[in-house]
């Protein structure tokens, strides 16, 4: 089980395994228990001597000039939650929502939002439990923070909205506390607004595709590989001396990722003294194109761990100082951006994935049967799939629209730049559901090529590749229904299972 020291820096591991859904502890430590308290303090002290302070003994966003008598502080709290919790929508994926959940704990515990240790020791209960609040999934602009679904995720805390179990009913709040053993809490000054102000919702979104790219990112490398060996083509662009000169971060990872994959090839050793000179660019410049996604992966995960372990309240509290400042580290911007970027790093490597099988299947580009199927004409083989491929790849030019670059006022004109946070995160993650089928589909068809040469073994790695899909799925012969297999071979991509077991051949390869 996997302890996570709440209020202290996560890693990208860390955060990783928590978006792949592993079994956790939370654990709130002496010092983050004592900062949370010097910030308690400072709030009370605040609220106790009458100033205006936003959020604390004021009204929200156009209404902050309307004062709070201190003996409604609470209501004022418990109120902002429930009028905050009015999104739209399909319910969040459980493993995000425990993410988010985490995360925003995770930031009251950093000492600069005001909030009572008890709070946090509650919602620690509820994330052990394996309940979860439901969150619809739509409704935030990642300004103020993700507002409404993060008040969703909080009302459990006064009772109220609804819950889902961890088999995945939904019921009233009121019922599942009472099933868990839990009880609501009356909220603090300042209690409400530190549970929804931030982009934990957006960036725990992006956290859970992150992670998964992460896989992905070495399955296209694998991908490549095989394909480049149904193809029979050349590993000379894969010499290190080519990314030497050319120092990209990713595309030497992926050029080395591709020399471990191809290595002690027998196509290789047949490739020599034939008259082909070069490959299409889909196989000769993976570790350009592979590459550059790679590092706009990297730039996500950098931005998102960061995120994660950031403090994100309106006011923030400073306990050393006795004071608070109203400020914006709720606004999505800083994730906006590379959410946006990773949605075209997904479309570089669905869009060479799809040439490369659009040129497998072409008998005049791979030298092999038409559509890869032992009997064309009669066969249709793998005609239709590359079709699939090329419209998830064209939808994803979409989802690649930056929706950061839209913004629209809010709250009166009080909130009057928004980041589109959310949106961005959520397309991100269609995009890449799109970019795994098509990786599927690539390994699908380039295991296919390699039916028609078996006899020279394949580099080590895509050997692995291929003996794992044919565990799986079985060589075609004649037509038959292939949608069940393209959606196993979707699983076995998204899961990491790929990767796995190249990497159990070949060992560790770089993301």
């Amino acid at each position: 089980m996997l302890r996570v020291n709440l209020g202290e820096d996560l890693s990208a591991d860390t955060l990783a395994a928590i978006a792949r859904g592993d079994e956790i502890k939370l654990v709130f430590g002496r010092d983050a228990v004592a900062r949370v308290k010097k910030a308690r303090a400072t709030v009370d002290a605040i609220v106790k001597k009458g100033a205006p302070v936003y959020g604390v003994n004021t009204g929200f966003g156009a209404l902050a000039k309307e004062k709070i008598s201190p003996e409604d502080t609470g209501t004022l709290q418990r109120n902002l939650l429930l009028s905050h919790a009015v999104g739209v929508g399909q319910d969040m994926p459980a493993n995000a929502k425990r993410l988010s959940l985490i995360l925003r704990i995770h930031s009251m515990c950093r000492g600069v939002s005001g909030v009572r240790p008890q709070l946090v020791r509650w919602f620690m209960d509820l994330v052990h439990s394996g309940w979860l609040p439901r969150v619809p999934e739509q409704g935030s602009v990642g300004a103020c923070g993700d507002l409404a679904p993060l008040a969703h995720q909080a009302l459990p805390v006064i009772g109220a909205g609804e819950m889902v179990s961890p088999e995945g009913k939904v019921m009233s709040t009121k019922v599942a506390l009472k099933k868990i053993g839990m009880a609501p809490l009356e909220l603090a000054a300042k209690e409400g607004i530190g549970l929804i102000n931030g982009v934990q919702v957006s960036n725990a979104i992006g956290l859970v595709s992150w992670a998964r790219m992460r896989d992905l990112s070495v399955t296209a490398d694998i991908a490549g590989a095989l394909s480049v060996e149904a193809l029979m083509g050349s590993h000379a662009p894969f010499d290190k001396r080519v990314t030497a000169v050319r120092p990209h971060p990713g595309a030497i990872a992926a050029s080395a990722n591709l020399r471990t994959l191809l290595r002690k090839s027998g196509v290789k050793k047949a490739h020599a003294g034939c008259d082909r000179v070069q490959d299409p660019y889909s196989f000769r410049c993976m570790p350009q194109v592979h590459g550059a996604a790679k590092d706009a992966l990297s730039y996500l995960g950098d931005v998102l761990v960061r995120e994660a372990n950031s403090a994100t309240d309106n006011p923030l509290v400073f306990p050393a100082q006795g004071d608070s400042i109203s400020a914006g580290n709720f606004h999505g911007h800083p994730i906006a951006l590379p959410l946006d970027f990773a949605a075209n790093a997904l479309c570089a490597w669905g869009n060479i994935s799809e040439r490369r099988i659009s040129t497998l299947i072409h008998p005049s580009m791979s030298g092999l049967p038409a559509f890869l199927t032992p009997k064309p004409g009669l066969s249709s083989g793998l005609m239709i799939p590359q079709v699939v491929a090329a419209a998830l790849v064209s939808e994803n030019k979409t989802h690649a629209h930056p929706a950061s670059a839209d913004t629209v006022t809010t709250s009166a004109d009080q909130e009057d730049h928004v980041s589109m946070a959310n949106f961005a995160a959520r397309k991100l993650e269609t995009a890449l559901q799109n970019t795994e089928r098509v990786l599927g589909i690539e390994l699908y068809t380039s295991a296919q090529g390699r039916e028609f040469h078996k006899e020279l073994r394949a580099g080590e790695g895509a050997e692995a590749a291929y003996n794992f899909i044919r565990k799986n799925i079985p060589p075609l012969g004649s037509d038959r229904y292939m949608g069940p297999e393209f959606d196993r071979m979707t699983e076995l991509v998204a899961s990491g299972a790929i990767r796995r077991a190249v990497e159990k051949k070949v060992g560790k390869l770089r993301d």
